[in-house]
């Protein structure tokens, strides 16, 4: 037998290993730790047709056509979790000094079964083919194509003022209590529901960005932010007649993040955005969107200190002791404190965490930003007032806060909670070094929620409760359905809630997403959140009895996943 027949012998035989392996881990019942990769392995913002031909001829023969496909499918359905480089975040590195070592047959193995560490099984479960499944193992084996940058010039050409800040209303020109308007995302549409929180009537769909990610407000309340995956902004303006957009524009090809200034003396001057790519933040002008300065992200990593081309911004918060704005760099771990009192000479500190930065929220002071390093199964805490981390805390399988969530425990004093995407825990950690000095900045309880896949938790100071959601768990009964918890009574464990059976819904995945308060605190908003071809709804809870308040449909709420009350985003209440 010659040398090659060899190596593919034993390249065939480690692949029917590895097959065995993966389908007995499989059949083990591991579907929870999946929740993860199918949250972040949604499309991503990018347009592939923007992207640079890289067909390699050291790796295996492809067609254009094929090529062109593949990059399609990689960029829908893997560069949320590998990165658009392919240098892993969420999922391993995909680079072609390993993918050309692996070989075809140990790429189209994965591939097709995926692994219980998360990676799904694309052949197996029927989403792609054998011929489908053996393109993309050829793909990997070339060189990732690279999406172009996009600096001032891009973002300049971008950039509409739709309704210039002195042709705007002078007062409030609408009668709704703003306060008390919810901005809902209307995820495959490309646009936000704006709802009255009284009336619960919609006041008004807006065109945004694609899968809008998050709403922010600006510090006086009148202006709405909102940035979509595809990195558009738009400006929306509160005190019109019908809050409509009055500026737009595109800060990159990818996003998740928009925050605006809140330091005293500095409200509603400034608005920051990050990308995810290219990996860079900008600031601009609070009332107009105009770009003002661009600040890129690539840089060495906290741990092993190896240049990383990717490292995407991921959450941002408005600090209120400084006039800075906070800012995660997933990929590098690094937290960035970016001074806007002087940006012509911008002052920016940097505190290394650790690797892989994502969400997080203020402590009940907002004086504490704490924030999960997912991948690292840990909780950095940095005090914003002394500029410095102050403690990195070791938690349960990726945790997933939101912005978490504060309540006085009974024991323990302030605690912040979050879940996670991983497990069924729900960790409590001590905010109170002053008043509780012995439990400040630890775990100081782990409660057990309904399962993983968790995205949101969730309460408010004028609550008992503590709502937790598990939207991304394989059960249907738990995705569609929330944990309560009495906060008084934590050992008593939690009530569930039927909120997709509430919402009296056809078809449909019906997963139950992100609790939201309306401003006076005795209601919460949840999110039915189904197929675009399928009916959705909100269900409004009273609080108090926890029992169904109101069921809002409408033709056009297509999607909605997260929601925002003006009060408690421009206050940061959780």
């Amino acid at each position: 037998m010659n040398p090659s027949s060899r190596t593919n012998r034993r390249t065939s035989l480690f692949a029917i290993l590895v097959l065995s392996l993966f389908t007995a881990a499989q059949a083990f019942g591991k579907a929870e730790e999946e929740a993860e990769t199918r949250y972040q392995g949604a499309p991503s913002g990018i347009d592939p047709t923007t992207i640079k031909e890289m067909i390699d001829t050291e790796g295996p023969p492809m067609t254009v056509d094929e090529f062109n496909i593949a990059k399609q499918v990689y960029f829908e359905r893997c560069a949320g979790c590998h990165g658009v480089l392919r240098k892993g975040a969420t999922g391993k590195p995909l680079t072609t000094d390993i993918t050309r070592a692996r070989g075809s047959v140990y790429l189209k193995t994965f591939i097709t079964y995926g692994s219980p560490a998360g990676m799904p099984n694309w052949g197996s479960s029927g989403e792609m083919n054998e011929a489908e499944v053996d393109m993309m193992a050829r793909y990997l084996q070339h060189e990732p194509p690279t999406p172009p940058e996009w600096g001032m010039a891009e973002m300049r050409g971008s950039w509409k003022l739709l309704v210039d800040p002195k042709d705007r209303p002078k007062k409030k020109m609408n009668k709704y209590d703003i306060d008390n308007l919810f901005s809902v995302t209307l995820r495959d549409t490309g646009q936000v529901a704006l709802i009255d929180g009284d009336s619960k009537d919609i006041i008004n769909i807006v065109n945004t960005g694609y899968a809008v990610h998050i709403s922010r407000m600006s510090a006086s309340g009148r202006y709405l932010f909102v940035v979509g995956r595809d990195a558009k902004v738009n400006l929306i303006d509160m005190w019109m007649e019908k809050p409509d957009n009055v500026a737009e524009i595109k800060i990159g090809l990818e996003a998740r993040s928009v925050e605006t200034s809140k330091y005293k003396g500095f409200e509603d001057k400034f608005a920051i955005a990050g990308s995810y790519w290219p990996p860079q933040y900008v600031i601009m002008d609070g009332n107009t969107l105009e770009p003002k300065t661009i600040v890129s992200t690539r840089g060495m990593t906290v741990d092993t200190q190896d240049y990383h081309p990717e490292p995407r911004v991921a959450a941002i918060v408005a600090s209120h002791e400084h006039p800075e704005f906070i800012v995660n760099v997933k990929e590098t771990g690094k937290i960035l404190l970016v001074n806007y009192e002087d940006i012509d000479n911008l002052s920016v500190t940097t505190i290394p965490a650790a690797r892989f930065l994502h969400d997080g929220g203020w402590d009940a002071t907002h004086r504490y930003f704490l924030t999960a390093a997912n991948q690292s199964d840990k909780i950095a805490v940095v005090d914003s007032r002394e500029r410095k981390l102050t403690a990195m805390i070791d938690v349960d399988k990726i945790p997933h806060p939101g912005r978490g969530a504060n309540f006085v425990h009974k024991q323990y004093g302030p605690v912040w909670g979050t879940s996670a995407l991983g497990n069924n825990k729900i960790t409590l950690i001590g905010t109170d070094p002053k008043g509780h000095p012995q439990h400040a900045w630890k775990v100081v309880e782990v409660l057990k929620g309904q399962g993983g896949g968790s995205l949101f938790i969730k309460t408010h100071p004028k609550s008992k409760h503590l709502y937790v959601d598990t939207p991304l768990n394989p059960s249907e009964k738990i995705s569609q359905s929330i944990a309560v918890f009495d906060i008084d009574n934590l050992d008593k464990g939690y009530k569930v809630l039927p909120i997709a059976e509430w919402a009296k819904l056809g078809e449909g995945p019906k997963r139950v997403v992100q609790p939201e308060y309306n401003k006076a605190g005795d209601e919460v908003w949840f999110s039915v959140w189904s197929g675009k071809e399928q009916e959705s709804a909100l269900v409004i809870v009273d609080d108090k009895t926890l029992k169904l308040k109101k069921v809002i449909k409408h033709e056009k709420l297509i999607t909605p996943t997260g929601k925002f009350n003006v009060f408690n985003t421009v206050n940061d209440v959780y």
